[in-house]
């Protein structure tokens, strides 16, 4: 693993990225700046990876739990399922006030996945790389939520409903008629289209870029505090107790994280679905 502080670093920030050499062959990067280099078509292998594997994790133990239900005394993983799908059923039902069985299982999908993919962050940062180059991978990010490239496609899907949905129920000359004429009279419909055309891509980039930039810098600190585990008896010590502190504390970052974009996607979906003002 990379020698200098910087290296070290920047190692442990480099996805494994599949995509277009400079040679125009194939294959994995050898460096973020020959990553960088690939452009457009290139994917973080790494970030897709783990992304799909806890989604297969949560698909199975949900599953599970759904498949071995019982009408008496819950098990663990019922109970917890069973309080999840609750918890999630009332916060949406007490935002989204329309007709639509789409939208609490989308808002526990995200909830959960998200969760997952951020829980991944609690993982001591060296095991995972330190295994991954013993067996020949040179980069391995398991944070999928600290890819810009993860957060945003979820939120662009977010966006795409938001879209369909109010288009869908406002229809498309309703849809125009809330971007142009609202909130300053018809006359000054120019405006009108700025201010909500804003406000209306502002809400992929709130979605993915919120939670990708609080799980970065969740990520960076992690990394930064096991920088002191090398530099001394009296660094290591202190490194452990701040390692632990930042752990606990990140445990409500990363479950507040993946509630907000739930909640977020509810009150957006929520808003498409909205036609009172038509």
């Amino acid at each position: 693993m990379a020698g200098t502080t910087a290296e070290y670093i920047q190692h442990h920030l480099t996805n494994l990225t599949f995509g277009q050499l400079p040679d125009g062959s194939w294959g994995f990067a050898g460096s973020a700046e020959e990553a960088a280099s690939m452009g457009f078509w290139s994917i973080n292998v790494d970030s897709m990876g783990w992304a799909i594997g806890l989604g297969l994790v949560f698909a199975f133990l949900f599953r599970k739990a759904a498949k071995n239900a019982t009408a008496g005394v819950p098990g663990g993983l019922q109970n917890g399922v069973e309080m999840l799908v609750e918890f999630i059923e009332e916060t949406t039902n007490s935002i989204f006030q329309h007709k639509n069985d789409l939208i609490a299982p989308l808002a526990l999908t995200i909830f959960v996945w998200v969760f997952l993919m951020n829980l991944m962050d609690l993982v001591p940062v060296d095991w995972i790389p330190k295994f991954a180059e013993l067996i020949g991978i040179p980069y391995m990010k398991i944070v999928p939520t600290t890819d810009p490239n993860i957060t945003m496609a979820m939120a662009l899907t977010v966006f795409v409903l938001i879209i369909y949905y109010s288009i869908k129920c406002k229809g498309g000359i309703g849809f125009l008629k809330e971007l142009c004429f609202h909130p300053f009279p018809p006359i000054m419909a120019p405006i009108n289209f700025i201010l909500e055309g804003v406000t209306l891509i502002a809400k992929p980039l709130s979605l993915g870029l919120r939670l990708f930039g609080n799980l970065y810098a969740g990520e960076m600190i992690f990394i930064l505090i096991a920088l002191m585990f090398g530099a001394g008896a009296v660094y290591f010590l202190f490194g452990g107790v701040l390692q632990w502190v930042w752990a606990v504390f990140h445990v409500l970052i990363i479950t507040l994280q993946a509630f907000i974009f739930a909640v977020l996607t509810i009150v957006y979906l929520a808003q498409a679905h909205d036609v009172e003002e038509h």
